[in-house]
């Protein structure tokens, strides 16, 4: 929800205007408004330094809680492969280097698992939604959709990890879902219904 309105202001917690507009989406409601640091006039940069996805998005949502004197609402996410000891992890986004394409990750990851039969190709995504506020402890809400890599990837509807990540319950990879259904079962969608139910519980209860 945008636009000027006197509902209570959500900031979220991203520089990244593709995943300000996803979390916009996914976590759309009626009792608040959704607004970003360049509409408040933020320029913070927060470094990822956390060792798992909850301190990284407790980082981001902190630092920009207290930048904004607002609400504020920070997610992190990755892959987690079992034949791997959990990696890429908090590093899915520059396993293969900073500047590495998707393309470049997926292709590395492949490689990472040659020789590693079906059975044990075992992984799952994992996002994590931090929700502070400046006078409360932060709230977490957490997403998993459990799957297999892939031996190549296939489908061109998701990105990152989407096109190597095999759901055997519907016999396609994630970027060969439709996005309706992709919502519905990724993990950040699960986490964004959470964050959802918390936020109304919340400013109802105000």
């Amino acid at each position: 929800m945008w636009g000027s309105s006197n509902l209570e202001k959500v900031l979220l917690a991203t520089n990244n205007k593709g995943k300000a507009r996803e979390l916009s989406s996914l976590i759309g409601g009626e009792a608040w408004e959704f607004t970003t640091p360049a509409r408040e006039g933020i320029n913070l940069e927060v470094e990822e330094t956390g060792n798992t996805f909850e301190q990284n998005a407790i980082l981001k949502a902190t630092a920009f809680a207290h930048a904004s004197n607002l609400i504020a609402l920070a997610d992190d996410s990755g892959l987690e492969v079992d034949a791997l000891d959990g990696a890429p992890g908090v590093f899915s986004a520059r396993y293969a280097g900073p500047q590495a394409s998707d393309k470049e990750r997926n292709d590395y990851l492949i490689s990472r698992l040659d020789g590693v039969p079906w059975e044990k190709r075992q992984a799952r995504f994992r996002c994590v939604i931090a929700i502070v506020s400046n006078d409360d402890e932060p709230v977490l809400c957490n997403g998993e959709c459990t799957g297999i890599i892939a031996f190549e990837p296939q489908g061109d509807n998701g990105f990152g990890y989407d096109p190597i990540f095999w759901l055997p319950e519907f016999g396609k990879t994630m970027a060969e879902l439709p996005l309706e259904k992709k919502n519905e079962i990724s993990h950040r969608g699960k986490a964004a219904r959470q964050a959802q139910l918390h936020l109304a519980a919340r400013l109802k209860s105000e």
